[in-house]
């Protein structure tokens, strides 16, 4: 089996034709469902949050069999992702899509476990420190991407979980969690 790093490609990785988009509808939607689920789980285990149409992406190109997805073909994967609501273009000319491996509600709930788990139902925490602060090493949260911490966070503010406290900068922007 093929690997990208540590990552385990799967077998139709390696099968020509997935590099182009089928003709035939019923191949077509089991291709478009391949490619969502491994984009899905690569950026999952890659911890990747947004991919750019434009650039590079090691899973749109395969050297072993010589094959690299169309604009047309990385288009129409991500734009399934879309549908499902589990992607989102950034951008009007749909060249940045931010991948939610989590929905908002998922990332949400991770939030609350993580309050829980390290006692910091009554605490004060920097959206900075949430995203990359000794707590939050070795758990889902570290690394997050700002735009989906910040949605997350916006969603447990409103069913009254938490209150966001806007400092002078986007450096120390302030949650206060009520869980």
């Amino acid at each position: 089996m093929q690997k990208l790093g540590d990552f385990k490609l799967p077998h139709f990785f390696n099968y020509p034709p997935y590099f182009t988009l089928q003709p035939v509808r019923e191949t077509r939607e089991k291709q478009i469902q391949l490619w969502k689920e491994l984009i899905l789980d690569y950026c999952r285990t890659q911890k990747i949050f947004i991919v750019r149409l434009e650039e590079e992406f090691p899973l749109f190109s395969n050297s072993v069999i010589e094959r690299t997805l169309s604009h047309e073909a990385r288009e129409a994967f991500l734009s399934a992702l879309v549908a499902e609501g589990r992607a989102e273009w950034l951008d009007k000319g749909r060249r940045n899509c931010l991948i939610l491996w989590h929905r908002i509600q998922e990332w949400a709930d991770i939030i609350v476990n993580f309050v829980k788990d390290n006692g910091f139902e009554d605490s004060v925490m920097t959206v900075e420190e949430i995203r990359s602060g000794i707590e939050s090493r070795g758990t889902e949260l570290h690394g997050i991407d700002r735009t989906i911490l910040m949605r997350a966070l916006k969603l447990l503010e409103q069913k009254g979980k938490l209150a966001i406290f806007k400092g002078t900068s986007t450096d120390d922007e302030g949650v206060k969690f009520s869980v």
